[in-house]
């Protein structure tokens, strides 16, 4: 009798699960999906790999001296680098922004998205390539694997080099696909946004950022003996089909924090206050003030003020060498610590860049002069110079601190390039002509790095460059000079915590005794 009714149980409970689940189903919410759809998985990739660039850009500044700490202490601008100054590179790689990319990925192979397919491929490239540029070896062929795999190994640079080429190409070759091939479209408006945040469903901008990131990529190998004669003409190549104009510009808008969000503003602005107290408050360096203020003491070409000065700097600023005591403080009515805040990019809404048209200037002006064409050259130089001032000098203003910047005319534009600041022939134009406004365009950006180190911190060819006072020992005492400066960040300190072995295997493979000694290595790219 008791199993008669242990039976009925059972099928009078399976009946009333089935209604139940039934009923549960017709009360799904459906702005909180069980499963997301690509749609709603690319913004997170998208404004992730922002980010990770975004955070690297907290320790890079300090090496490639756009700015320094204004008390003396042993911190970044003195290459004082510890694990955590790689972690939020290596972790927003892959935690986040590859971790809702390969989602993407998935879910837009399943339903027939090919655009999808390309965006999520070149998200994935572009944020690896970051990270081998910024770090050297990483986890690649082993990544992604969860629980299959906690201790990935770390694959050479050059391999991850070809990596991510095949993961540009085969972007290209989805977003190539027509409108008609896919699901769904790139871009959605309605009933929300959602889909492609960076260019709004335009794939021919998706396919020239890939050419650009292709272009990028393939130029860091000047150091390798095939560059002139076969790698500098693919560049060459990839940059006339790349980025048409700035408006081509990879680039995603800060936005007001709204609750639950609390990162969204500018990561150098005042909402988020990385330079708010007195141990870490920054300044300009003293290095891209004598570029930019012809009245400096040791200004690079005196007499020449360049028309960004109040923009990328505050008017009064007078730098500071790293690991001097020094800088010039504003107002303590605004309550800030730092001038900093006073630069147009450190506007709380403006935008932080990942590639743009002007560095792809210089990418081909330097190009065209490594191969003997001074002609393209010198229109690539002046055409780079020309972008980044017509791309900072639209005014606006910043609310705090109270700055309004200046709009910079087509007649200061054509003063500044008549000036000694700038080659007026294309005989005059060489690689500190390039490498000098090139730097000056490319402010905060961790690419600047990549351009230091291919040119081993020539003091010929950066000649503002000051090296720190009281610097890590370990590089200072390095008998090379160019090994006195850091070449890629520490390993992850989640890694050194998980991973233990892979970044001991790492540490071995370039014979580095220690974190510190790690960080004077050069990457594979940049070797000869």
């Amino acid at each position: 009798m008791k199993k008669h009714i242990l039976a009925l149980g059972l099928l009078l409970g399976g009946g009333l699960m089935t209604s139940c689940d039934s009923f549960l189903d017709v009360n799904d919410d459906p702005n909180n999906p069980v499963d997301a759809t690509a749609n709603f998985l690319l913004p997170g990739a998208i404004s992730q790999a922002f980010q990770q660039q975004m955070l690297t850009a907290l320790t890079t500044p300090y090496i490639t001296q756009y700015i320094v700490r204004r008390p003396p202490v042993a911190s970044t601008d003195q290459f004082f680098l510890t694990t955590g100054n790689g972690n939020n590179t290596f972790n927003y790689f892959y935690f986040y922004s590859a971790g809702n990319a390969r989602e993407v990925l998935d879910a837009a192979q399943k339903e027939g998205s090919p655009h999808y397919v390309g965006a999520a491929k070149i998200v994935l490239a572009m944020g690896l390539a970051h990270l081998t540029d910024m770090m050297g070896d990483v986890p690649y062929s082993e990544a992604f694997r969860g629980a299959q795999n906690f201790t990935p190994k770390y694959d050479p640079q050059e391999q991850l080099y070809q990596n991510i080429s095949q993961l540009l190409d085969e972007g290209i070759a989805e977003m190539q696909k027509p409108a008609s091939a896919n699901f769904r479209p790139l871009y959605i408006t309605a009933p929300s946004v959602s889909g492609d945040i960076l260019y709004r469903g335009n794939t021919d901008r998706w396919i020239r950022l890939a050419k650009a990131l292709k272009a990028r990529q393939l130029h860091h190998l000047t150091k390798k003996s095939n560059y002139v004669g076969q790698v500098a003409p693919q560049v060459l190549q990839l940059v006339s089909e790349s980025f048409q104009s700035s408006a081509d510009d990879a680039q995603i808008q800060f936005e007001v924090a709204v609750a639950p969000l609390t990162g969204t503003t500018n990561i150098f602005g005042t909402t988020r206050a990385q330079f708010a107290t007195a141990s870490t408050s920054a300044t300009f360096s003293s290095n891209i003030i004598k570029y930019l203020n012809g009245n400096a003491p040791g200004a690079t070409y005196a007499g020449v003020v360049d028309p960004r000065f109040p923009i990328i700097a505050t008017p009064i600023s007078t730098g500071t060498d790293p690991g001097v005591n020094g800088g010039t403080p504003i107002s303590a009515a605004t309550g800030n610590a730092t001038d900093f805040y006073s630069s147009w990019y450190a506007r709380d809404l403006g935008y932080f860049e990942i590639i743009t048209f002007h560095e792809l200037k210089f990418i081909e002006a330097e190009a065209a002069l490594l191969t003997g064409d001074k002609a393209r050259a010198f229109r690539a130089y002046r055409e780079g110079i020309t972008a980044h001032m017509r791309k900072i000098g639209v005014g606006g203003s910043n609310a705090v601190p109270a700055v309004t910047f200046p709009v910079i005319s087509q007649a200061q534009i054509d003063a500044y390039l008549a000036s000694a600041a700038v080659a007026q022939t294309p005989d005059q134009v060489d690689l500190r002509r390039i490498l000098e406004q090139k730097y000056i365009s490319m402010f905060l950006n961790p690419e600047t790095w990549s351009d230091l180190r291919r040119h081993d911190f020539d003091p010929a060819l950066y000649v503002n460059l000051r090296y720190p006072v009281n610097a890590n020992t370990v590089l200072a005492n390095q008998a090379d000079y160019k090994n006195r400066w850091p070449r890629r960040l520490p390993p992850a300190l989640t890694e050194t915590q998980y991973n233990p072995q892979n970044v001991a295997a790492v540490l071995a493979a370039v014979g580095a005794a220690g974190t510190d000694d790690y960080i004077t290595k050069p990457v594979w790219w940049d070797q000869r």
